[in-house]
């Protein structure tokens, strides 16, 4: 099906979902080529977006996308959005003879980004058609565009405003039109505030029932039946609050009715929650447990996906990439990190020639049982300008190059049972040593003839004995960083000066390197996650976390299938359970 669409939906769940799937639609909306004469990119767009009309027989192209959050947290967003007002209850209309008092509350303020938007909107740039007919800024082959296009525009705008002071909410940087089928607010718990608050597994699971189900299986009957050839679902979904109880049954709801659909989740946390305590922290850890257990059931497969040092109540320090001026524990930061990663991550099943959909993906990894996997990467790949693939890796050969994004630390034993590495981002760059005929190359890795070579065969030297997935090198379109990067996102040249770094051009691009791992550093992680758990007297500690289920049998019962599901990826699997245990001791 080499060129087919094979479209996914996308379901985000929780307001820090939100917070990354924003800067993922962000990084989509400013790749896309429609429209316009330059050549296609790599990624295909369709898989990802759908066509619309809106009532003025104007071409929209929104995301195939189901965002759940709380009441109070869109701020300025309107819920069904502006690009088809009117298309819905439009005809609905009440009357009442008695008296009316009307109560008025001042609207948001909108931030410096967003007023800028509004004025682009204004003037019918982000308005259909010109919106879709301008998005042609970024090729496969790195062209430039003749004519000013939208992101040309906000990349000029985005000199003028600092945002980190300003972004309460993922609507305050959100840059695209969302369709009125998008968003969903859940009314019976608030974003803010100290009462009625989304906070333990249970509550989760309890929503989706009633309204909140019915509405949740419109929205996919709506996106879903529109598809010709559906692969699946990636769900994003916060683990660490009632979210994560949420997740495990909108997971299963995707499970029963639409078995044989790829279903991708990704689990995440962000480092530091705003308010938070002791008994708090103790809420996200077991949420963090439950969550990880029973989105993994109902999965392909399950990975976390998180700044933060471990899932424990005490982690350690977060992950820290020396290329970047990331404040770790600002939202508006950490979830940028994580959509470069998570969208270089899904790059193989988005592919418009060659795609690896999303069943051999997670065939690749999920062996055995063990369907959580982790996550590593290095935003950016550090790479000269100027340079090659192969030197870039041969100056990692005494570690590894990417950096933990699950919480899950590498064990850097060689020791995996499933691996799947992309790079994205090296247009233009050598993928292959320049060498001259008859020179000896300096490594193994410059003798190979394609960048997908070199790459795998750097794989194979660390882990020899790994299966690895399809290893793709194509071009993504991701932003920020450190000073000392070129505006292509690469290493500039040492000679340079620190003024030299401040007056250079913004980065517009940026090359990422990823890898999903099954490796016997999950088991550990889930062992560990395990035991913190199941030493917790729950009764004496923490008796609300019972208040809206599960029952504790039914916690117990989940402990035990975490500990069996943390064994799974012991590497002998013929050790006596007497044996487990004296090792876990």
């Amino acid at each position: 099906m080499s060129g087919t669409c094979r479209e996914v939906v996308t379901l985000q769940l929780g307001h820090y979902s939100n917070f990354i799937g924003t800067h993922w639609w962000n990084v989509q909306d400013a790749a896309l080529v429609y429209g316009c004469d330059a050549p296609a990119g790599e990624l295909q767009s369709d898989v990802l977006f759908r066509e619309g009309l809106t009532l003025g027989a104007h071409v929209t192209y929104t995301p195939r996308l189901i965002a759940m959050d709380l009441k109070g947290s869109l701020q300025t967003l309107r819920k069904e959005g502006s690009l088809y007002e009117g298309t819905e209850n439009e005809n609905t209309t009440f009357t009442w003879e008695g008296q009316i008092m009307t109560h008025k509350e001042s609207p948001p303020t909108k931030n410096a980004f967003l007023q800028q938007l509004d004025s682009l909107d204004a003037g019918g740039l982000l308005a259909e058609p010109d919106f879709t007919g301008l998005h042609c800024s970024v090729s496969s082959a790195g062209a430039g565009v003749a004519m000013e296009t939208v992101n040309s525009r906000l990349e000029r705008m985005q000199k003028s405003y600092w945002l980190e002071g300003s972004v309460r909410v993922w609507s305050d940087f959100l840059r695209i039109h969302l369709h009125p089928r998008t968003v969903s607010v859940i009314n019976q718990y608030n974003h803010d505030g100290e009462s009625e608050r989304l906070e333990v597994f249970g509550q989760g699971e309890a929503l989706l029932k009633g309204p909140v189900l019915e509405d949740l299986e419109d929205r996919l009957h709506f996106f879903v039946e529109e598809c010709d050839y559906l692969q699946g679902f990636q769900v994003l979904c916060d683990l660490a609050d009632g979210f994560s109880g949420l997740g495990s049954k909108v997971t299963e709801l995707l499970q029963d009715s639409y078995g044989g659909r790829g279903i991708l989740t990704w689990g995440v946390a962000p480092v530091s929650h705003p308010e938070t305590s002791s008994i708090k922290d103790l809420y996200h850890m077991m949420n963090c447990a439950l969550g990880t257990l029973q989105m993994a059931n109902h999965s392909s497969f399950f990975c976390p996906l998180t700044l933060r040092g471990g899932l424990m109540r005490r982690p350690p320090p977060p992950t820290a990439f020396p290329l970047l001026n990331c404040d770790p524990m600002l939202w508006y930061h950490s979830s940028s990190v994580l959509a470069l990663a998570l969208d270089c991550m899904t790059a193989s099943y988005r592919l418009r020639q060659n795609s690896a959909p999303m069943w051999q993906l997670s065939d690749a990894l999920a062996v055995s049982g063990r369907k959580v996997v982790s996550a590593y990467g290095s935003v950016p790949f550090p790479m000269m300008h100027g340079g090659c693939l192969p030197d870039a890796l041969d100056a990692f050969s005494d570690g590894l190059p990417w950096r933990p994004i699950s919480a899950c630390p590498e064990l850097g034993d060689g020791r995996c049972f499933g691996q799947s590495v992309t790079l994205r981002g090296l247009d233009g760059q050598s993928l292959v040593s320049p060498l001259l005929p008859g020179t000896e190359p300096p490594s193994s890795l410059h003798s190979e003839r394609s960048g997908e070579d070199v790459l795998a065969a750097y794989v194979r030297l660390h882990y020899p004995s790994t299966p690895l997935g399809a290893s793709k090198v194509t071009p993504p379109f991701p932003k920020i960083f450190s000073p000392a990067l070129s505006p292509q996102g690469f290493l500039q040249n040492q000679n340079q000066t620190a003024a030299d770094y401040t007056s250079s051009q913004p980065v517009v691009g940026l090359p990422v390197l990823t890898s999903l791992q099954s490796s016997p550093a999950v088991g550990l992680q889930l062992s560990e996650l395990q035991k913190a758990c199941a030493a917790l007297n729950l009764r004496r500690v923490a008796p609300s976390f019972f208040s809206h289920g599960p029952e504790p049998a039914e916690i117990s019962e989940s402990m035990e299938q975490l500990r069996r599901l943390a064994h799974c990826y012991r590497l002998d699997l013929r050790r006596s359970s007497s044996d487990e245990d004296d090792e876990d001791d």
